[in-house]
């Protein structure tokens, strides 16, 4: 995944410590999530979030709509801040090559996220369908199971 060089995203700074936005950037980032907000509902729609993710990456539709998906967590067809929020984190970590780093600082959201049907369980499949998000090569995921999987399934 690139971010397109100028847009907004490609200003805002990113700890590369603890993977978090500033105080001051997440204010601005704040103000942008209100402008992207037409409907004034606090929240993003699918067709709000996908032109947002199309004007500031180079991901096609289907790799959005995942990304879409994943973070509607409630199933209303909309995200609010706080998913937004994670989105952008998570996309600054990727364009700073510091994927481990998010995932390390960050493991229980990111857990949450992948667990899609809530069985607090992850799944190759899971890291397979979200590998362009976190850059996981199929040898990580190997090496990955290979330490974690206490069950040996």
């Amino acid at each position: 995944m690139k971010l397109k060089e100028g847009s907004f995203l490609w200003y805002l700074y990113l700890d590369k410590l603890y993977c978090l936005l500033s105080v001051r950037n997440v204010k601005i980032l704040v103000e942008y999530f209100h402008l992207l907000d037409v409907h004034r509902n606090n929240t993003l729609n699918d067709v709000l979030f996908y032109h947002f993710l199309h004007h500031v990456t180079n991901w096609k539709r289907p790799q959005i709509m995942i990304v879409f998906n994943m973070l509607d967590w409630n199933a209303m067809g909309e995200i609010g801040f706080d998913q937004f929020y994670m989105l952008v984190c998570i996309l600054l970590a990727q364009q700073n090559h510091l994927e481990e780093q998010f995932i390390f600082r960050h493991s229980r959201p990111v857990f949450e996220l992948l667990d899609l049907d809530g069985q607090l369980r992850i799944g190759p499949e899971n890291f397979h369908m979200y590998n362009f998000l976190f850059n996981i090569s199929k040898q990580e995921l190997k090496e990955l199971y290979h330490d974690f999987d206490i069950t040996g399934d």
